[in-house]
């Protein structure tokens, strides 16, 4: 009999390992990537996931690959412009509203500058800042003589017009730093 006993009970234990090592197997399948197991070789991350951690990017930080030296970069997916010290420093950086024709991503040079126009939509602007031209239509900054702390509202995008607007103060800014010359660096 204690053969036949101990034959049940390695019977038993190895349909209890079996058990446990196939629920085990079955955990493992339904825990999300990156829990309490490596991914697989080759297999893509699950859907929302990455291998790396999310970092969020800061919006006011100064876009990677965006030149060196003294500059004025303008973000067209942000909306941004900085002020670029030949130190690399930052000296400023605010939002702006964008014109309803955006230049291409690159670099150029402010090529001339008007202290108060009226602006292509009809608006009395001031301290522009031009430096590229697409289709016929000039590119630049400017600050509608209205406005006080905030960029103007959004041109009519029907209407082809060039002009980046920032509020007055920032305007000042622009004006001050941005002369006939100074490089102008466009990204997404």
């Amino acid at each position: 009999m204690a053969a036949s006993s101990s034959g049940i009970v390695a019977g038993l234990t190895a349909a209890a390992l079996a058990t446990v090592g196939y629920l085990a197997h079955q955990a493992a399948e339904t825990l999300p990537a990156g829990l309490g197991r490596a991914a697989r070789a080759g297999a893509a991350p699950a859907a929302g996931t990455s291998k790396a951690p999310q970092v969020k990017r800061d919006p006011t930080a100064l876009p990677p690959a965006s030149g060196k030296g003294a500059r004025v970069v303008y973000s067209l997916r942000g909306d941004r412009v900085w002020l670029v010290a030949g130190d690399e420093a930052v000296s400023r950086t605010f939002e702006v509203e964008p014109s309803a024709v955006d230049p291409a991503p690159g670099s150029y040079s402010v090529t001339s500058r008007s202290n108060a126009v009226t602006g292509s939509d009809g608006v009395p602007v001031e301290h522009v800042v031009r430096f590229a031209s697409v289709d016929g239509v000039v590119i630049g900054f400017s600050a509608a003589v209205n406005e006080s702390a905030t960029p103007a509202p959004a041109p009519d995008p029907k209407v082809r017009t060039g002009g980046i607007r920032e509020s007055r103060v920032d305007g000042d800014a622009m004006w001050t730093f941005a002369t006939i010359g100074r490089r102008v660096v466009v990204v997404r």
